[in-house]
C-alpha cells in the first residue's frame, strides 16, 4: 500500500503548474510587429475533424486575425489542415471563419477599445487547456519599421547588460 501512495504523490503536479496545457501553434511574428496592450483567452468553436487535426499540431496562425462582427468575435485566416482519416462527410474547410467564445462583457470591452483607438485583435497562440481548444488574443497596436528596429536594439542591449552583470558576479565571487 505504501508504494501506491508514494507513486500517486510523485505523479501529482507541482503547485502553480498546469500539466493540462499543450500549445498547438504560436504567432511569433505578432510580438515583433505589434505592441501588445492586453491579452484575452477565448474558446474556439470547432468541428470534430478540426479538433483532431489541431491535436496533431496541424494549425497555422501566420495570416490569422480576429474581428468583432454584430456582437460576435470571429477568427479569420486560421488554417487547420484537413484530418487525414476524415474523408468526405467528416472533413472540414481548412480556412473557414471560426467563432471565438468570449463573455459578453469581454466582447463589449473589445468593441469599445477597437472603436476608440487604432487597435487590432491579433491571435498569439492556439492551445488546449483541460481538453478545450483555446486561443490567446491580444489587443495590439501596430509598430512602424523604426519601432521594430528600436525594440530589437533595446532587447539586445538588455541581454548584453544582463550577460555583463552575470559575468561580473561570477568573476567577483570566484
Amino acid at each position: 500500500m505504501a508504494g501506491k501512495g508514494s507513486k500517486k504523490k510523485a505523479s501529482k503536479a507541482a503547485p502553480g503548474r498546469n500539466d493540462d496545457f499543450r500549445r498547438v501553434a504560436q504567432n511569433r511574428r505578432a510580438r515583433h510587429e505589434y505592441d501588445i496592450l492586453e491579452t484575452f483567452e477565448a474558446g474556439i468553436a470547432l468541428q470534430g475533424s478540426e479538433v483532431k487535426s489541431m491535436r496533431e499540431g496541424k494549425a497555422n496562425l501566420r495570416e490569422a486575425y480576429a474581428r468583432v462582427d454584430n456582437g460576435e468575435v470571429w477568427l479569420l485566416g486560421l488554417h487547420i489542415s484537413p484530418y487525414a482519416q476524415a474523408v468526405g462527410f467528416g472533413s472540414h474547410v481548412p480556412d473557414r471563419p471560426r467563432k471565438l467564445l468570449l463573455h459578453r462583457s469581454q466582447i463589449d470591452e473589445l468593441t469599445g477599445k477597437l472603436a476608440q483607438q487604432a487597435l487590432t485583435l491579433v491571435p498569439l497562440s492556439l492551445y488546449f487547456r483541460r481538453g478545450h481548444a483555446k486561443a490567446e488574443l491580444a489587443l495590439a497596436r501596430g509598430r512602424k519599421l523604426w519601432d521594430r528596429r528600436a525594440a530589437i536594439a533595446e532587447r539586445d542591449a538588455s541581454r548584453e547588460a544582463a550577460r555583463d552583470m552575470a559575468q561580473a558576479r561570477r568573476h567577483g565571487k570566484g
